[in-house]
C-alpha cells in the first residue's frame, strides 16, 4: 500500500506544480493573487506576502490558486492577453517539470553528457507530447484511464526500476499539461478560447457560467466512467 500512497502523493505533486506555474505566471502579469495553497479543503496554516496568502491544507493532494476577483467583472477586467499567459502558465509548467526527469534518465541509463542532460531531455519531452496527442486522437473509450488506473500504473513502475518511475512521472506530467490544454470550458484550453473569443466579441462574457457548469458537469462524468473501467480492470 506505501507504494501506491507514494504514487498518489507524486500526481498530487505534479498538480501542485502545475498550480505553481499559473501563481508564476500571474506574477509575471502583474495579476493579483488572493490565495496559493498547497493542498486541499480547509486551510490548516498559512502567511501573507506581497498581498496573497500562502497556506498548506488539510487534504495533501495538489493546490489551487485564487485570483483577487470576488466579482465575475472583476477577472473580465483583466486584460485578455494577461489571462491567457496566466491560463498556460499551468500546462507550461508541467511540460518544464519533465524536463529534469528525462535528464536525470539520461544520466542514469546513459552518463551524465551535456547532450544527453542539457539537449536530449527537450528533444524527448517534444517527442512524448507528439505520442500523447497521438494516443488521444486514437483511443478506444474502452482504453480510458483515470485517477484509480494512473495510481496502479505508477505502483507497477515502482516495482520495476527508478528510471521506469521517472519515466512514468515525465509522461504522466505532460499528460496533465496537454490534457489541460483540451478546449472544454472548465481547463485551461477552454478558458483560453473563451477570453480569446471574448476579445473579438464581449457576448462571450454571458455564457462563460453555464458553459463553466457544463465543463464541471462533463468532467465529473468524466471522472466517474474513468474510475469505473479502472476498477473494472483491477478486480478482472
Amino acid at each position: 500500500m506505501g507504494k501506491y500512497l507514494l504514487i498518489s502523493l507524486l500526481i498530487g505533486l505534479l498538480i501542485l506544480v502545475h498550480e505553481f506555474g499559473h501563481l508564476l505566471a500571474a506574477r509575471l502579469a502583474g495579476i493579483s493573487v488572493e490565495r496559493f495553497s498547497v493542498g486541499l479543503g480547509p486551510r490548516l496554516w498559512g502567511y501573507r506576502r506581497g498581498g496573497t496568502e500562502y497556506c498548506l491544507s488539510l487534504i495533501p493532494f495538489g493546490g489551487y490558486v485564487l485570483l483577487r476577483a470576488t466579482e465575475p467583472e472583476d477577472l473580465f477586467r483583466i486584460p485578455v492577453h494577461k489571462r491567457v499567459g496566466f491560463l498556460l502558465g499551468g500546462p507550461v509548467a508541467n511540460f518544464l517539470a519533465a524536463i529534469p526527469c528525462l535528464a536525470l534518465v539520461n544520466a542514469l541509463t546513459q552518463g551524465a553528457g551535456l547532450k544527453a542532460i542539457l539537449i536530449q531531455p527537450w528533444l524527448q519531452a517534444g517527442h512524448l507530447c507528439a505520442q500523447i496527442l497521438a494516443v488521444f486522437a486514437s483511443v478506444d473509450p474502452q482504453q480510458l484511464s483515470g485517477l484509480v488506473g494512473m495510481v496502479a500504473q505508477g505502483g507497477s513502475q515502482w516495482s520495476a526500476s527508478g528510471v521506469q518511475l521517472l519515466l512514468f512521472a515525465a509522461v504522466l506530467s505532460v499528460n496533465l499539461g496537454i490534457f489541460n490544454l483540451f478546449p472544454l470550458p472548465i481547463l485551461d484550453g477552454g478558458q483560453v478560447l473563451l477570453s480569446l473569443a471574448e476579445y473579438l466579441t464581449p457576448r462571450v462574457q454571458k455564457i462563460r457560467l453555464p458553459l463553466a457548469a457544463a465543463g464541471w458537469l462533463l468532467i465529473i462524468v468524466m471522472l466517474v466512467y474513468t474510475t469505473i473501467l479502472d476498477i473494472s480492470r483491477l478486480l478482472a
